[in-house]
């Protein structure tokens, strides 16, 4: 059986889409033939934590763990409540700013390039070295963000004779908070530099999506390949469905992602249509930044609005199955093309009918279309939207409101793994 080392900041109990990926592929990697071994922090400091995922673990899967080092520990003594929301990804808009938000984001975008864990890299590479050549391992792979994590695999892969797979679930320099760290040129400059030294001396890439693999292909020449991220089919419960027309959205919703034209088109059903008025809600499950909550509230929606605090990765998978319909919402920006989101698998798994608003080209339209699970509305498509959202309605009234999916197993977790092992073994 191959050994294959797996290193990652992110591993139960941390919750959030961040640890599922690999967390998955570990549970499936046996079945080809590959015996993954985890590398992880010892002592992290995750902004959200999910018991039952540790559910996945197996007892065979060997975990490695060291210390780690991070800022944020230290900056919590001083500044809870802003650390924790920023670990959270709650960085306010610009205007919204005071004097404290700014110092902190200038200290974290300038002083710890490319990321807050980038004290972990040394000692990381000096306790792999030694287990790497003890075991025998010639192949690695590194998993990011944080993209500190490339850092090891970089230098692993200089002082020994290794193959090194660099996973990427997000951009680097254009992900989508970059932006917002008010970088001086000279830490601009570092992360573009460091960016293109782990693009072009990874053996292999693996990005989640196809707008990824284009624009990596212009900054290296190494091969990169699609790798998706998947739904793992494990809850056979049945649920209850929702009496009322719930419009739902799970996890983390941010001020970048906020759709007015959503808001002004539900704010306008109410008024023109009487059963909708009485029977919709619109749910939101996970954190959900300020901004939005206001721009609901604003398009008076607040009265139809029910925030569901995080719940458990098990507890949202029943979310999803009993919801009318799935909401899946991305920022109307370049950064967010790039992106599809974990959670997309998941909704079409659930076999809801789902509305995606966000920007174009995206891969999530080709997904919808080709599974048959749902709609893509950019942001200015707003009449299109209300339209479809007034024919789902209808579709409700009359008990008819259903998915006909097709061809959706090729985006489970084991078929996904399926590809990572063949691709792992080229």
């Amino acid at each position: 059986m191959k050994k294959v080392l797996i290193i990652t900041y992110y591993w139960p109990p941390a919750g959030g889409p961040g640890v599922q990926r690999w967390l998955k592929f570990v549970k499936y990697l046996p079945e080809f033939d590959i015996e993954p071994i985890v590398y992880c922090p010892e002592n992290p400091s995750y902004p959200t934590l999910d018991s039952t995922l540790s559910d996945d673990l197996l007892d065979k899967i060997t975990i490695l763990k060291h210390p780690i080092r991070e800022p944020l520990c230290f900056l919590k003594l001083f500044f809870k409540t802003k650390t924790k929301a920023y670990a959270k990804g709650l960085i306010p808009t610009a205007s919204k700013q005071g004097i404290l938000d700014r110092f902190l984001i200038f200290i974290r975008g300038n002083f710890f390039i490319p990321d807050a864990r980038i004290s972990w890299v040394k000692p990381s590479v000096d306790f792999l070295s030694d287990y790497i050549s003890k075991h025998k391992i010639d192949t690695i792979i590194t998993t990011g963000p944080p993209h500190s994590v490339h850092l090891i695999g970089m230098r692993l892969k200089a002082k020994q004779l290794l193959k090194w797979f660099s996973d990427f679930r997000d951009p680097w320099v254009d992900i989508n908070y970059h932006h917002q760290l008010k970088l001086t040129k000279h830490a601009q400059k570092q992360h573009l530099m460091l960016e293109k030294r782990v693009l072009s001396k990874a053996d292999h890439i693996i990005v989640t999506s196809l707008q990824t693999k284009l624009l990596f292909s212009n900054k290296t020449k190494q091969p990169i390949s699609v790798v998706t991220n998947g739904f793992d089919d494990a809850s056979t419960s049945k649920v209850k469905m929702d009496l009322n027309f719930t419009l739902t959205h799970i996890g983390f919703l941010s001020s970048q992602r906020n759709p007015a034209i959503l808001w002004d088109v539900l704010s306008e059903l109410i008024q023109e249509l009487t059963d909708f008025k009485e029977k919709f809600r619109l749910v939101l499950v996970g954190t959900v930044s300020a901004d939005v909550i206001n721009a609901i509230n604003a398009s008076g929606l607040e009265s139809y609005l029910d925030i569901i605090e995080t719940v458990s990765h098990f507890d949202a998978a029943k979310y999803q199955r009993k919801s009318q319909v799935l909401l899946l919402l991305e920022g109307n920006t370049k950064a967010a093309t790039y992106i599809i989101p974990g959670k997309l698998f998941e909704y079409v798994n659930a076999q809801r009918p789902i509305i995606a608003i966000g920007p174009q080209p995206s891969d999530i339209t080709s997904i919808l279309k080709e599974t048959n699970t749902g709609n893509y509305f950019k942001h200015s498509e707003r009449e299109a939207l209300k339209l479809h959202i007034t024919k789902l309605f209808m579709a409700y009234e009359n008990k008819t409101l259903c998915v006909n999916s097709k061809g959706i197993d090729r985006y489970s977790r084991r078929s996904c793994t399926q590809k990572l092992a063949e691709i792992l073994r080229q």
